[in-house]
């Protein structure tokens, strides 16, 4: 999983990506230089790995990974800059986009004030102007070969011109229902405004405690007819502090300051809530390891995640769920008690499932 994280100009986007990834990334102060994107690769926490890995004691302890980009920051109106950085994380699988809500002034804020309303709508109408930008010269294209007297593709002239219209109208295109088809025929244009996103809003550390996070996210909410369960308020300045701290000084810090759980594990939470994934689980004394798939994935695609081999020759997953595992406390246990259970090629995979996979390599050559 891909996750790029992005925002306006001096609002604390770096600042984040340390909180949510435990670097530490000079957080410098720019407005106009063009930046490398910056990455960070973080094991996604997951307490069945831990406690499966004190059972078996394996070689190699694998966790599900998630892997944060730190772009630029865009500014408003600057269209060639903000399309570097825009084609910069179309392949990313969804958008992390931070809102500034803290003052500082040391650290000016690109339009002149503090209004995380206005620049999270500011934001959406920028990803919004880059995806009819590209839709206006694609039609264009469309009618210089209608004149020139080549067919065109009627049915994705029919999706283009619903997209257009969409967005005339101020309507961001994740928020337009599509059918499967349609969404196939589109893939290749790699919209932005389609892209799933959360936001974060950065708020300041004398805000914690306060009433305003409530505030914030219920404004931008209604501004945006955007999900606030989507909407993530956190000081990432406190966050970036927390996430270079050991274990135990952190759970500490996190008490004192009223937070329930570090930025990294809400954010990790809700990216995989956005795309519609979940784990299930590998054991043994070689290796316990998660692995991540699409919620509801049939047991031979899931295989396929391990090796394609699997997949081609998947006969059956032998299954249990986590909770029935340790409920049991082994797979010999598990067995004499009929937890464990034979599944075939229509399963699907549920979240924590502990899947040892039979098939027959000779089925790929079939």
């Amino acid at each position: 999983m891909k996750i790029a994280v992005t925002g306006f100009s001096n609002c604390g986007k770096t600042t984040v990506f340390n909180a949510l990834t435990g670097q530490n990334i000079p957080t410098t102060i720019y407005t106009g230089a063009v930046e490398d994107p910056v990455m960070g690769v973080v094991k996604v926490p997951d307490e069945r790995v831990d406690r499966l890995s004190e059972i078996f004691d394996p070689l190699k302890i694998t966790y599900a990974t998630i892997e944060f980009i730190d772009y630029m920051g865009i500014a408003t109106g600057e269209n060639d800059r903000n399309r570097k950085v825009f084609e910069l994380f179309k392949d990313a699988d969804a958008l992390v986009e931070v809102v500034r809500a803290f003052s500082d002034d040391s650290v000016l804020h690109p339009e002149g004030s503090v209004d995380a309303v206005r620049d999270a709508d500011n934001f959406e109408i920028e990803l919004m102007l880059l995806d009819l930008e590209l839709i206006e010269k694609r039609l264009q294209r469309m009618e210089e070969s209608i004149k020139r007297g080549k067919k065109i593709e009627q049915s994705e002239k029919e999706i283009l011109l619903k997209c257009k219209e969409a967005l005339d109208n101020n309507t961001a295109l994740r928020n337009i229902t599509f059918t499967h088809e349609e969404l196939k025929a589109i893939s290749h244009l790699q919209f932005v405004s389609i892209m799933p996103k959360i936001i974060i809003v950065n708020i300041s550390e004398e805000d914690i405690k306060g009433d305003k996070s409530a505030s914030f996210a219920e404004s931008i909410s209604k501004k945006l007819g955007f999900d606030k369960n989507k909407i993530i308020v956190l000081c990432g300045k406190v966050e970036m502090e927390i996430a270079q701290l050991e274990k135990n000084e952190a759970k500490e810090f996190l008490i004192e300051l009223g937070i329930n759980e570090p930025a990294m594990s809400v954010v990790i939470k809700k990216s995989y809530e956005l795309l519609g994934l979940t784990s299930f689980l590998t054991v043994g004394k070689e290796e316990v390891r998660a692995w991540t798939i699409p919620i509801n994935c049939p047991a031979p695609q899931a295989a396929g995640k391990i090796h394609s081999d699997i997949e081609q020759g998947f006969i059956k997953a032998e299954t249990i769920s986590y909770d029935d595992f340790i409920a049991t406390g082994s797979m010999q246990e598990a067995r004499k008690a009929g937890r464990l259970r034979l599944e075939g090629k229509n399963y699907l995979v549920q979240s924590g499932d502990i899947i040892d996979f039979r098939f027959n390599v000779t089925k790929q050559s079939k």
